[in-house]
């Protein structure tokens, strides 16, 4: 029925906004039209929109409203140094979750939630598949 689809953010700076996700964070930038529109990928299967503020649009950073979450592929540790270079500040340290996983908490320049998460769980062989 659903072929894919995006988490949306409305941002304030929309230049900045593009920077912080493609440049600051790495992410790959897969489409842009104008200043109306970016289409930024996180690994696989995460599609993330950014949009500019309208008349008709929510404002960024309002608290709750949305949260990204990205996993990361190596050690939290790791990726946070790495981001902490490119001027990245995280609230707080790494919070561990027993059984789920490590987690490091940080926002984007609009004041949008991002969360980074280690999973604590080591994925196995598709339902259906033997070891």
């Amino acid at each position: 029925m659903f072929t894919g689809g995006n988490a949306t953010l409305f941002v304030k700076d929309f230049e900045g906004a593009v920077r912080f996700y493609t440049e600051t964070l790495g992410l790959k930038l897969r489409f842009r039209a104008d200043n109306h529109w970016a289409e930024v990928v996180v690994g696989d299967s995460l599609l993330l929109g950014i949009h500019p503020v309208g008349p008709k649009t929510p404002g960024p950073g309002l608290a709750g409203s949305i949260q990204l979450g990205l996993n990361v592929g190596e050690s939290l540790d790791d990726v946070m140094k790495t981001l902490s270079g490119r001027g990245v500040a995280f609230d707080g340290e790494i919070v561990e979750d027993d059984g789920v996983g490590r987690f490091a908490y940080l926002k984007d320049p609009e004041g949008n939630a991002i969360y980074l998460w280690e999973s604590a769980v080591v994925p196995g062989p598709p339902a259906g598949q033997k070891n």
